[in-house]
């Protein structure tokens, strides 16, 4: 039994020192050097419209496969239920109200309302930017009122952004509001996409949008979709996806 106890002793010893040779071994490795990511960290903020939920419109973020959007966070919020005038009065996911459909260039505004949520899309905006995000790559979208409510929620912001997109959307508010644009708020551009068919937010709605964005010192890119109703086509997302990457701001 003591031989047996003595040989023993060596083949521990001899284990302890290869498992301490190893382990030496691996710390005095060269770690590799990790070459700095040219795209920084971007957000697209999108807002749905009237009825509607964030998830539902999830697989938008799908569609933007090229590889500027690998550092990109998506968020799609949803609205709160409250009644709709345009609806008789109906509980259903919405911004703000809306009092008549179809909307058109002179329908009444929910003011007030839209106020409101403009608030609450700036508190997420807000977060996102204490987190780390350039405020010139976060990005806006949305869609019908959505749409309204991005082109609002752009205007109102203290600071440059990204860019705000706006899908057969219309202007929210009257011109009384141009006096809390900020010169930093001037310079976000806005992308405008109008299908020339929808018969919900009708087409000239849609046309007054770049004259009044225009009159608040803000440029904007408008675009109409002959025979497009009011929905979105995969052209308006793929012409959405070069207008964000040519805006994307580097990390260098």
């Amino acid at each position: 039994m003591k031989s047996t106890e003595v040989l023993a002793k060596p083949i521990v010893l001899i284990t302890v020192s290869i498992g301490i040779t190893i382990s030496f071994i691996l710390l005095c490795q060269p770690k590799p050097i990790s070459k700095p990511d040219p795209m920084a960290r971007s957000f697209v903020l999108w807002l749905h419209g009237l009825g509607d939920s964030g998830p539902a419109n999830e697989p938008i973020k799908t569609l933007f496969t090229s590889p500027e959007f690998k550092n990109t966070k998506w968020s799609f919020p949803s609205a709160p239920s409250n009644p709709v005038t345009c609806n008789y009065g109906a509980i259903m996911p919405s911004w703000f109200d809306i009092h008549e459909i179809p909307v058109t260039a002179e329908s009444p505004k929910d003011e007030g309302g839209v106020l409101k949520a403009v608030q609450n899309v700036h508190a997420m905006i807000d977060k996102e930017i204490s987190a780390g995000t350039n405020p010139r790559n976060v990005f806006l979208c949305g869609f019908s009122q959505g749409g309204a409510l991005t082109l609002a929620s752009v205007l109102l912001y203290p600071k440059t952004l990204g860019g705000g997109a706006v899908f057969s959307g219309w202007v929210p508010f009257n011109s009384s509001i141009l006096e809390r644009v900020t010169p930093d708020a001037k310079k976000t551009p806005i992308l405008w996409s109008h299908g020339m068919a929808d018969r919900t937010v009708l087409f000239e709605a849609g046309q007054a949008g770049p004259p009044f964005i225009e009159k608040s010192g803000l440029s904007c890119e408008f675009k109409a979709y002959p025979g497009l109703g009011h929905s979105i086509s995969n052209e308006e997302l793929r012409s959405l996806e070069s207008w964000i990457k040519s805006r994307l701001q580097s990390s260098s």
